[in-house]
């Protein structure tokens, strides 16, 4: 089970996704605020930032991409730890060179393992 009192911020324009990622992770003991809309997961973050732990967040949505979030994310709490889940092929040293100034802490493919996806979350935290 991961630290008790952990939030994650997910973030993900499927709702399907963010309704299973979000049991997955709250049977291993996490609090998880999910957000099918960036716009709306961003005004939580500046409202709450002193509460998130970790911003698990799609990297392709409508209204606002992954990057951009995590940009403005950043820049409201610079040490917020990030992970990116997506189903376009690429890869963390891929992310590092498109986001030289963001660090990644971590990044899974869609579909991807729920107990990997844990246990990537149980290091960064």
């Amino acid at each position: 089970m991961i630290s008790e009192g952990r939030s994650i911020l997910l973030v993900d324009d499927e709702a399907d996704i963010i309704t299973s990622v979000k049991r997955w992770l709250q049977d291993d003991g996490l609090k998880v605020y999910g957000f099918a809309d960036p716009l709306q997961a961003l005004q939580y973050f500046q409202n709450n930032c002193d509460q998130i732990d970790l911003v698990l967040s799609d990297i392709r949505m409508r209204k606002m991409n992954g990057y951009e979030l995590v940009k403005k994310i950043k820049a409201i709490r610079p040490e917020t730890k990030v992970v990116f889940m997506t189903a376009l092929e690429t890869d963390l040293p891929e992310l590092s060179r498109i986001l030289p100034s963001i660090k990644i802490d971590g990044f899974m493919l869609k579909p991807g393992s729920i107990e990997k996806l844990v246990s990537d979350i149980k290091k960064i935290t």
